[in-house]
């Protein structure tokens, strides 16, 4: 029996229905979630999306009723997905808990600055 390993040897966590993508994530989330509860933090959110690039498009035409149709994709959207948002001291946090430091997501987070003005707090 050949068992399949994780690219970067993390291994993915399910607890109470929810999905963790390690036990890394897993123990942050414990973490600010004790935060949350004594107040220090508010309004944690789990996997929130940031449009980096948008998907592009050929142009729309118009259909036999007078209906735009949208382009065909041509290339898909850049989307980063942050691990943890929250409100600490009246501001926005972003958090990623990285094991490691990939290319894609190196050029996400100076997508992230850039476009959005966040630095993302990693952990």
């Amino acid at each position: 029996m050949y068992l399949r390993r994780n690219k970067y040897r993390n291994h993915r966590i399910t607890v109470n229905d929810e999905s963790f993508d390690s036990k890394k994530e897993f123990h942050r989330f414990v973490e600010l979630k004790i935060l949350e509860d004594a107040g220090v933090i508010r309004n944690l959110q789990r996997q929130v999306k940031y449009e980096l690039i948008p998907a592009q498009r050929e142009p729309e035409t118009v259909n036999q009723r007078g209906r735009m149709i949208p382009g065909k994709v041509i290339e898909r959207e850049v989307a980063y997905y942050a691990d943890f948002v929250y409100e600490q001291n009246g501001e926005i946090v972003v958090e990623d808990t990285k094991g490691i430091r990939t290319d894609a997501y190196i050029i996400k987070r100076k997508l992230m600055l850039q476009r959005y003005g966040i630095r993302i707090r990693e952990i």
